[in-house]
C-alpha cells in the first residue's frame, strides 16, 4: 500500500495533503461548502485507514451483527476562509475522545498553516443492523494510543 496516498500519522492523529480541483469551486471559484464534508471524510477514512484498521473487513463480517461500521451521527463545521482551485491543503483529524459506541474527532483544513475550517464530528459505531454496538476493544486501544490518553 502506498501510505503517502494516505498521509501520515501525527503527534495525536493525521495529516492528509490534498490538492482543491475545478470540481471542488462553485462560479465564484471558491470552494464549495458541501465539498469541505468530502475533504473531513478522506482525512477520517486515511486516519482509520493508518491506524491498521481495514474498514472492508470490519464490514464484511460472516454475521451482520458483529460487523462494525462508523458513521457520522453529528458535525459542527466552522468555516473561516475560502479555499480556492489548486489550493494545496492539509486536513488534521485528532480524536478528542473514544467511548463506547462513539469517537468524538476535532478536524481542520488548513493552506500554509491557516485554518479555514474546522469540524467537531461525533462518529457512532454500528453493527451491520445498524445498531450502536461498542468499539471492539481491539480498535478502542488503536484509536485511544492515537490520542495519547
Amino acid at each position: 500500500m502506498d501510505q503517502s496516498l494516505s498521509g501520515h500519522l501525527s503527534e495525536g492523529g493525521h495529516l492528509l495533503r490534498q490538492r482543491v480541483y475545478y470540481e471542488d469551486t462553485d462560479f465564484s471559484g471558491f470552494v464549495y461548502h458541501a465539498r469541505y464534508l468530502h475533504f473531513f471524510e478522506r482525512g477520517r477514512t486515511d486516519f482509520i485507514r493508518l491506524l491498521g484498521v481495514s474498514q472492508g473487513a470490519l464490514h464484511a463480517g460472516a454475521d451482520p451483527a458483529d460487523a462494525v461500521a462508523f458513521v457520522v451521527r453529528r458535525m459542527e463545521i466552522d468555516f473561516l476562509s475560502p479555499a480556492r482551485m489548486d489550493d494545496i491543503l492539509t486536513i488534521a483529524t485528532r480524536p478528542a475522545e473514544v467511548r463506547g459506541a462513539r469517537m468524538q474527532l476535532e478536524q481542520s483544513i488548513s493552506r500554509d498553516g491557516v485554518v479555514l475550517a474546522k469540524a467537531s464530528v461525533t462518529v457512532a459505531v454500528v453493527n451491520g443492523l445498524g445498531r450502536a454496538r461498542r468499539l471492539p476493544e481491539a480498535l478502542a486501544t488503536k484509536f485511544a494510543s492515537s490520542t495519547g490518553e
